[in-house]
């Protein structure tokens, strides 16, 4: 199934669908299966360190199959990779129904994530693919949206179908599901990469090298990476600092939350508009800039009013969400973009390091925080980062 490039931009929002639900795959199968952990204890008779890894590796199989996916799909293109991976999904997910141990059900969860990260890096590569550079900055800011749903809704239905037909029946919703992907992107996914990388390995290391010694690449991956820490900061501490410090209810956290997802769907929304007629980096600044505000007011607020309950980090936490929004689909279309034969690569390492820096600062602020009768851990530890963000992306752009 072949189509120019002209005649996709012509239609942009033919793909955009696909696109969305191929990226929502990776977090919504790492959410849905949360609420199911507990049960997990007693059905596979493990403790609840052990299951823990479902998350845990999964997360880490996720990341690190992007280091291998982006540059595979440079080099045989996006559309035999991206079937490949879902079908591998698909297999996985199939394999973790029947799962009678946990050390199955664990291996079966990381070959999941490898083919669950296709959607993710190579969503984004298919996109510089059919648009230019400011132009793939609002479409990725649209399909990023799914990064952000797809954690909120996802746990629900887990803790639905869970509750009414056992964990195994989450493993079935996500059989179907990436199915279903999988069908659709076999009937409408053109390949759209056709300057192909060649296969030899001085040529791989060859791309490699040439965005590694980039500058401005890892001024975009600098961006990308710390501007989103905070987000993850907040994930990892956010439930700490609300339910044991200030004594709420999980309940009301989840609501609290979701004016941050907001923020972030409010930031892909602005850039979608203005992608045509603002630079990327000066948006990028912009969202660094606001974020950095936005952890301001939340070391104030906290030392004004140390027990003012949830708005006072919340309200904040709205604009470093929406800071982020602006920055995110920026930095990874800039990134992606100065070597557009090799985007799937330049995709797969932007990816990686986002992640492995969003774990990281997850697994610190839960240990400054350990300790803390207060959140100012929390707010000083987002406005580091933010501080470091903004310091290095001028100093890296501008070379």
């Amino acid at each position: 199934m072949q189509h120019s490039r002209e005649d996709h931009a012509a239609r942009p929002w033919r793909l955009l669908p696909l696109l969305i639900a191929m990226t929502a795959i990776g977090p919504t199968t790492l959410n849905i299966v949360a609420p199911a952990l507990p049960g997990m204890v007693t059905r596979l008779g493990t403790d609840a360190a052990t299951v823990q890894l479902t998350l845990s590796l999964f997360l880490l199989s996720l990341a690190c199959a992007q280091l291998l996916l982006g540059p595979l799909s440079d080099r045989f293109g996006r559309r035999p990779v991206v079937l490949a991976g879902l079908a591998l999904s698909v297999v996985a997910s199939l394999a973790a129904i029947f799962a009678s141990s946990i050390e199955a059900l664990i291996a079966a969860r990381i070959i999941q994530a490898a083919g669950a990260s296709t959607g993710i890096v190579i969503g984004r590569a298919i996109i510089r693919d059919l648009y230019d550079r400011n132009r793939a900055a609002g479409m990725i800011g649209l399909v990023t949206t799914a990064m952000v749903i797809a954690p909120m809704v996802s746990p629900l239905v887990g803790g639905i179908l869970d509750t009414a037909f056992g964990w195994e029946a989450i493993f079935v919703f996500i059989t179907l599901m990436t199915g279903t992907v999988l069908t659709w992107a076999v009937l409408m996914l053109p390949e759209t990469h056709h300057a192909r990388v060649s296969a030899s390995p001085t040529a791989l290391a060859r791309e490699w090298r040439a965005l590694l010694v980039n500058p401005k690449f890892h001024g975009y991956v600098v961006a990308g990476a710390l501007g989103s820490a905070p987000f993850f900061t907040f994930m990892g501490g956010g439930p700490h600092v609300v339910i044991t410090l200030m004594g709420r209810s999980s309940a009301e956290y989840g609501v609290w939350f979701a004016l941050s997802s907001f923020g972030y769907m409010m930031g892909n929304f602005t850039v979608s508009r203005l992608a045509q007629r603002v630079s990327l980096d000066t948006m990028i600044m912009a969202g660094l800039a606001l974020s950095v505000v936005g952890a301001c007011l939340t070391a104030a607020l906290l030392m004004q009013w140390p027990n003012g309950g949830p708005a006072t980090v919340f309200l904040p936490q709205f604009l470093i969400s929406y800071g982020n929004g602006l920055l995110l689909p920026n930095a990874i279309a800039g990134a992606v973009s100065l070597r557009p034969e090799a985007a799937g690569t330049a995709a797969g390492l932007t990816g990686f390091t986002q992640m492995g820096t969003g774990a990281a600062a997850t697994q610190a602020i839960s240990m400054l925080l350990a300790g803390s009768s207060s959140a100012m851990p929390m707010a000083w530890m987002m406005l580091g980062i933010l501080i470091v963000a903004l310091v290095l992306f001028q100093v890296l752009s501008r070379r």
